[in-house]
This record gives structure tokens, C-alpha cells and sequence, in this order.
């Protein structure tokens, strides 16, 4: 069995910056497995577009946590630390190092923070505020959510129908704002201390070709017939993957509203503003971690490595 001087590699950055590619070379290099902590990739539906890795990366290295879920699934952050702390264990004792890859910056603060301990949200009140949002009007919601808890909503965007809804049901469900919980944490999974983390550096301009790029890519290899397999089991379009970048668009192209190249061209603009914010989220949230260029991240790993 591999002795490592680090007990994981942490990497990630915004889409399309070349995190996967990093992940899987340092997963060679170091007798690593390849572990995702994006919150699209873990849904079996939604392979090309959301850019999972295809089959050949997966014989190149182990991977884990890839397509396990369901789409009709309302995945969390608490369910993925969940699936997260047995793959973890089951990397340890094979004596192998776990390189996490993704761009959701939640789920690495909950991973190296640990997670507050809210309670479960009872069902009918999480319907009945999404039901509110889709009645009432997602910035007529965020109002609310300003004047029962102020401090989030100035974080939170006013369109943003999942976090304005997450605000309001804890509230609603615990008469305790989510800051409020989130002071009391549990035991972070992976400790900053013990690990290599690191955030890829892409200039603006580059990213936004590589965005372009990528998404024409998927439209050749099948994301339109993927999107459409996905809309025929008529999924509550709230659901996580429902929203997946892309997927909203394609739909609407697939119920004859517009033209693809209308679709395609919405979908890069949606993936372009959500870069922008992954690298602000990344920059006020986790500071700490070592920006690199995507072309230095290997030699970064392994020095790191002592290698």
C-alpha cells in the first residue's frame, strides 16, 4: 500500500477550467482515486452535459461518486457528505489518496468545515414554499426572505429559486436563520490542515471559449437525445437536475419554443454567468486556497507530494 504525506488533493475551480483533466493526472500520478464533489455529476441521467468523465477516463483511474443518483432525486449537500465518508474510508484503507474534483463550492465547505446540523425539513412545508415560489414569484419570495432573514438575502440573488427557498423553509421549519445553524457545525471530513486544495486560475477570456467550446462539443455527442430521454419522464421541474445548465433550454427547443441554436446560445450565457460566480463564491468563502494555472496544477500536487 501507497504511504501519502497528504490525506487528500482538493481541486477545484470554475467550469470548464480543466479540473477533471487535473484530477485524473494526479490520480495516475499518485495511485489516487478520483472522487466527485460536483453536484450535477452525481446524477445518472445527465452524463454529456454535464461533462462527467466518459468511459476511457474512468479505466484511466478509479473514480467514485459519478451518476449514483437518480434524477428524480432531490440530492443535498448533507446527502452527499453522507455518501462521501464511506468512499473516503474505503480509499483509506486501500492505502490510496483521494484527489476530489468539482466546482461546488458548498459541498467543499462542508467537507472541510463540516455541515450544520439542521433538522430535517418536513415535506409538505418544502412543497408548499416551492409552490409559493412558482405562485407567488420567486422575487416576490426573496422579499420575504429579506425581511424574516436579512443578512441571507443579501447574499442570496433574488432569482435564485433554490437558496431563496432553502432560506425560507428552514426559517419557517425551525425559527433559526441557516447563519444561525451554521455556527454549529459538525467535524469537517476532510481538515484544511491535512490536505492540498487548490482552485485553478482561468483568464476570463479563455474560460469563456473554453465554455462556448464545450457545449457545442456536447450537442455532437449526444446531449440534445440525453435531454430528451430526461424530459420524457416528466420530472417536477424544480428538481436539481431538472436545472442542470443547458437542460432548461434544451427542453424548451425539444417543445418546439425556439431554435437550437437559440438553446445553445442560452445555455453557454447561463454557464458563463455561473463561472463568474463560482470564482467570487470561491474567492469570499474559501480564500485559503492556492490559486494555480491549470498547466502548473500537476507539478503544484506533486510537490505537494514530495514528489
Amino acid at each position: 500500500m501507497a504511504a501519502h504525506p497528504l490525506k487528500a488533493v482538493l481541486i477545484a475551480g470554475p467550469t470548464a477550467s480543466g479540473k477533471s483533466a487535473l484530477a485524473l493526472a494526479a490520480a495516475q500520478a499518485l495511485d489516487g482515486v478520483v472522487v466527485n464533489i460536483d453536484s450535477m455529476q452525481v446524477y445518472r441521467d445527465l452524463r454529456i452535459i454535464t461533462a462527467r468523465p466518459d468511459a476511457a477516463e474512468e479505466r484511466a483511474a478509479p473514480h467514485c461518486l459519478y451518476g449514483h443518483v437518480d434524477a428524480a432525486e432531490n440530492y443535498s449537500v448533507a446527502r452527499y457528505l453522507a455518501d462521501a465518508a464511506p468512499a473516503l474510508a474505503e480509499i483509506s484503507d486501500a492505502g490510496k489518496l483521494p484527489v476530489f474534483v468539482g466546482g461546488t463550492g458548498l459541498y467543499f465547505k462542508a467537507l472541510t468545515h463540516g455541515l450544520s446540523r439542521i433538522p430535517p425539513i418536513p415535506v409538505a412545508l418544502r412543497e408548499a414554499i416551492r409552490l409559493r415560489i412558482a405562485t407567488e414569484g420567486v422575487t416576490a419570495m426573496h422579499a420575504e426572505l429579506a425581511r424574516r432573514d436579512p443578512p441571507l438575502a443579501l447574499r442570496i440573488r433574488p432569482g435564485d429559486r433554490t437558496r431563496v427557498a432553502r432560506g425560507l423553509e428552514v426559517i419557517e421549519a425551525t425559527g433559526r436563520s441557516l447563519d444561525a445553524w451554521n455556527k454549529d457545525n459538525s467535524a469537517p471530513l476532510v481538515p484544511p490542515d491535512e490536505s492540498l486544495r487548490l482552485f485553478l486560475d482561468v483568464p476570463r477570456e479563455t474560460l469563456v471559449a473554453r465554455i462556448d467550446a464545450r457545449f457545442d462539443a456536447m450537442l455532437l455527442d449526444g446531449a440534445l437525445d440525453e435531454v430528451r430521454a430526461l424530459a420524457a419522464r416528466d420530472l417536477d421541474p424544480m428538481l436539481p437536475a431538472m436545472k442542470a445548465h443547458g437542460v432548461p433550454w434544451l427542453i424548451r427547443h425539444l417543445k418546439g419554443e425556439i431554435a437550437i441554436a437559440e438553446a445553445a446560445a442560452q445555455a453557454k450565457r447561463d454557464t458563463r454567468h455561473y463561472a463568474k460566480r463560482q470564482v467570487t463564491w470561491f474567492r469570499h468563502q474559501l480564500a485559503d486556497w492556492t490559486r494555480v494555472a491549470p498547466e502548473t496544477g500537476l507539478a503544484a500536487v506533486l510537490r505537494a507530494a514530495g514528489r
